[in-house]
C-alpha cells in the first residue's frame, strides 16, 4: 500500500477566477513555498497518494471549494482540497495575526517605540488564527483516516510556515492514540526571531505558537541560526528541554520529543533553465537588451515586501551613481518590485514610498540618452527570468529572510556569469556566502560599495562565483529537500 503525504499549506497550488459568463478558470499557483514544495511533490508523487489542503482565498476559490472543482486536477497534478473558511476569520487570521504579528516577528520589523500594540482587538484576531488553524487541523486529521478509521501505512503530515503553525499540536491532539500512525513535520520558511525579540508577542500567543509547533516530529528550518533561535525560545520561554547539535537538536516538551532539524532549499535548476528557454522569455531577453543597450545591468527581483529592503537597496544605487561617477551612462538597474499585500496599510505605503525614490534616482541622474533605473511594478515572471540571465550584477539585500530563492535562481539562469550581492541575513547566506559579496543590509555605504565592487569584477572571477553558486542551488533541489524530510520522519 502506498504510504499517504498530506501538504497543508495557506496558499495552494491552483486559484481559481470567474469567467465572464460565472464559469471557474483554475490557474497554478505562485510564490516560493508553492514552487518549492510542488517541485518537490512532484518527484514522490509516483511512490505516494499525495494530497495538499490549502485554504480558499478568494471568492472564486470558495465556489470552487462549494462546489467541489477544488477536488478535480489534470492527469499528474496534486489533488487539492481547498477550505471555505469564513471570510472574516480569514482575514483576521491572516492578515492580522499571521502577516502583521508573526511575520514581523521573525523578521523583526516592528517599529518598537510605537509597534507592537496589543490591546483588545488582538484577542478577537488570535481567536480567528486559531479556528483558522483548527480548520486545517480538522481536515488533515480526516484525512489521516479515510474509510471511517482504517488508517493507511506510512501517513506523513508536512505542514508548511507560520500561517499554521498551531496545526501540530491540534492534529496530534486529534488523533489521539492513533497518533504514533501518523508522522507531522512542520517547517518555518521564515526566519525565527531571537528569545528576546520573540517575548515581544503575548504570553498566551507566544506560548501557543512553541507549543504548537512542538506537536510536530520534526521542526524543519532553512538554516542552522533560526533552528537554534527556536531552540533558544522552547528552552527559555518554554522551560522545555533542549539538546543541540550540529544539526539542530531535539526538544522534549509535554512527554513528546520533536526533532529541530535543519534542510535548505535550493532550486530545481532543470526546469528553471528550460522555462527560461521559453518564447515568452527569449523575447524579454531581446527587448531588454535593446533597453540597456549593452551596459551593465544590476537587477533585483523581489515583492514590495518590508523585509526585502528595497529602499535600502535603491538608497545604496543611489550612494553609487553619486559617489561613482565612471559609472553614469554605463549602469542600468532593473527592479522588480511586486505588489505584495496591499490588504496591510504599511505595505501600501512602502510600494508608495519606492516608486517615489525611484523617480528621484531617475529624475537626479538621468539624460536624454540613459535611463539609470527601469522600476517595475507589476508581476512579470517571464521578464523577470529574462532579466536574471542577463544581470552582471544581482541585489539580494533583505533585512532578514529565511532563504530566498532569487539569490539562488539569478546564478542558475545567468548567461555570462552574474555577481551576487547578498545580505549576511539572509537564510541563503549559509550555504552562498563564499562566493557572494555578504552586505549589512542597513548600510547602505557598504553595500554601494559592493555594488561598486561587483560591477568591476573581472569576467573570470565573475562567472567562477556565479557557477559555484549555482552549483549550490542546484544540488539542494526540492526533491532532496522533501526527500530529507520524508526520511526525518521515516526515522
Amino acid at each position: 500500500m502506498k504510504r499517504r503525504v498530506l501538504v497543508a499549506s495557506n496558499r495552494g497550488p491552483v486559484s481559481y477566477r470567474f469567467g465572464a459568463d460565472g464559469s471557474l478558470t483554475g490557474r497554478r499557483g505562485g510564490g516560493g513555498l508553492v514552487a518549492g514544495v510542488g517541485s518537490g511533490l512532484a518527484a514522490v508523487a509516483p511512490e505516494a497518494e499525495v494530497s495538499w489542503i490549502c485554504a480558499a482565498l478568494s471568492d472564486a476559490d470558495r465556489a470552487a471549494a462549494r462546489s467541489g472543482a477544488a477536488d478535480l486536477t489534470e492527469p499528474g497534478d496534486v489533488p487539492v482540497q481547498m477550505l471555505d473558511i469564513p471570510p472574516d476569520t480569514l482575514d483576521r487570521a491572516y492578515n492580522n495575526v499571521a502577516n502583521s504579528v508573526l511575520w514581523f516577528v521573525h523578521h523583526m520589523l516592528f517599529d518598537t517605540p510605537d509597534q507592537p500594540q496589543f490591546g483588545p482587538g488582538f484577542r478577537p484576531d488570535w481567536a480567528a488564527y486559531l479556528a483558522y488553524n483548527q480548520a486545517f487541523a480538522d481536515a488533515l486529521a480526516q484525512r489521516s483516516a479515510p474509510g471511517g478509521g482504517e488508517r493507511l501505512g506510512g501517513v506523513r503530515a508536512l505542514i508548511q510556515d507560520y500561517h499554521l503553525s498551531l496545526v501540530p499540536r491540534m492534529l496530534r491532539d486529534r488523533l489521539g492514540g492513533a497518533a504514533g500512525d501518523v508522522g507531522i513535520a512542520h517547517f518555518s520558511h521564515t526566519p525565527w526571531a531571537p528569545a528576546d525579540y520573540y517575548r515581544l508577542l503575548p504570553e498566551e500567543a507566544g506560548r501557543a505558537v512553541l507549543d504548537g509547533i512542538l506537536g510536530a516530529d520534526q521542526a524543519g528550518f532553512h538554516a542552522a541560526r533560526w533552528a537554534a533561535a527556536f531552540l533558544d525560545c522552547c528552552e527559555t520561554i518554554l522551560g522545555a528541554h533542549v539538546d543541540r547539535d550540529d544539526a539542530g537538536g531535539k526538544v522534549t516538551y509535554r512527554g513528546h520529543v520533536t526533532e529541530v532539524a535543519v534542510h535548505p532549499l535550493g532550486v530545481d535548476a532543470v526546469s528553471l533553465r528550460a522555462r527560461a528557454g521559453a518564447s515568452d522569455v527569449r523575447a524579454q531577453v531581446t527587448s531588454l537588451s535593446q533597453a540597456t543597450a549593452g551596459r551593465k545591468l544590476i537587477v533585483r527581483v523581489d515583492r514590495t515586501e518590508l523585509s526585502k529592503n528595497i529602499l535600502r537597496g535603491l538608497a545604496a544605487y543611489r550612494e553609487l551613481l553619486a559617489t561613482r561617477p565612471e559609472w553614469h551612462g554605463r549602469v542600468v538597474h532593473l527592479a522588480f518590485a511586486y505588489p505584495s499585500r496591499s490588504a496591510v496599510p504599511a505595505y501600501r505605503a512602502y510600494t508608495d514610498r519606492v516608486r517615489q525614490i525611484a523617480a528621484e534616482i531617475a529624475a537626479e541622474f538621468g539624460t536624454p540618452d540613459w535611463n539609470p533605473l527601469i522600476l517595475d511594478v507589476k508581476d512579470d515572471y517571464p521578464r523577470s527570468l529574462a532579466a536574471c540571465a542577463l544581470a552582471d550584477v544581482l541585489l539580494v539585500n533583505p533585512i532578514r529572510d529565511g532563504m530566498n530563492l532569487v539569490a539562488q535562481e539569478g546564478p542558475v539562469l545567468s548567461e555570462k556569469g552574474c555577481a551576487l550581492v547578498l545580505s549576511r541575513e539572509a537564510g541563503a547566506a549559509a550555504t552562498l556566502g563564499g562566493d557572494a559579496l555578504l552586505v549589512n543590509p542597513f548600510d547602505i555605504s557598504e553595500t554601494a560599495e559592493a555594488l561598486h565592487r561587483a560591477l568591476a569584477m573581472p569576467e573570470a572571477e565573475r562567472r567562477r562565483r556565479s557557477d559555484a553558486i549555482a552549483a549550490i542551488a542546484a544540488a539542494s533541489q526540492p526533491a532532496r529537500w522533501l526527500g530529507d524530510q520524508l526520511a526525518g520522519l521515516d526515522r
